[in-house]
């Protein structure tokens, strides 16, 4: 298979693949915008914006999706499916809900933990008030902001047809704190965690208080 693609669909055994580009909180440049575009028109691929602030270039032949990569010039937004495969940042800087503007935060915690290797996939979201309008609740890690501005992490959230509910991690913190603590929950899942184990079965496993003793 192509690099840092996946079968999209398979028509009267044709195959079609799919790839998504990294944008960092969902923030593209004009520049980024206008390259997916002209791509996607000269490949005559689909595009859709996913909910994970990703847009998802579809309808490729395998044989041009390295060129197609190339002609981004864009990191893919997956390279290895258990690791840190997305940070989600709301539009507090931009929003009158909002009590803290969660963006830079965002951006520091894209650049630092995106992609790195862990026994499975860990979504992280940061949002800038309590509503959470991006699911931050039902993420693996998510960092919010209370009515004080001070932030909040919680983990363990998990959405579909076995919820979980989230557990409190730690409260009252600022960025650099937050940062801090998540640096340790990951390195503690990752020498910890069983393979393919996700995050919300790691807690259960081991203990919403033995993490919070180890990584806080």
């Amino acid at each position: 298979m192509a690099k840092y693609a996946k079968i999209q669909k398979n028509i009267d055994g044709k195959e079609r693949y799919s790839i998504t580009p990294q944008i960092p909180g969902g923030y593209i440049t004009p520049e980024n915008l206008i390259k997916i575009g002209e791509v996607a028109k000269k490949y005559n691929a689909s595009l859709k914006v996913t909910s994970a602030q990703k847009i998802c270039i579809g309808n490729l032949k395998e044989e041009d999706i390295d060129t197609i990569w190339e002609e981004l010039n864009m990191e893919p937004a997956i390279k290895n499916i258990c690791s840190v495969i997305n940070v989600e940042v709301c539009s507090a800087n931009f929003c009158k809900r909002s009590k803290y503007p969660i963006i830079g935060i965002g951006m520091k915690l894209t650049r630092k933990f995106h992609g790195i290797e862990l026994p499975g996939k860990v979504k992280i979201a940061v949002a800038g008030c309590k509503n959470a309008c991006i699911n931050a609740y039902t993420k693996d890690i998510g960092v919010l902001s209370g009515l004080d501005g001070k932030l909040f992490i919680v983990v363990g959230g998990k959405g579909g047809l076995n919820p979980r509910k989230y557990d409190l991690l730690a409260e009252g913190l600022c960025e650099v704190e937050v940062i801090k603590i998540i640096d340790n929950l990951l390195s503690y899942y990752k020498e910890n965690g069983l393979e393919k184990e996700r995050l919300s079965s790691f807690i259960d496993r081991v203990g919403i208080q033995e993490i919070k003793q180890s990584v806080i």
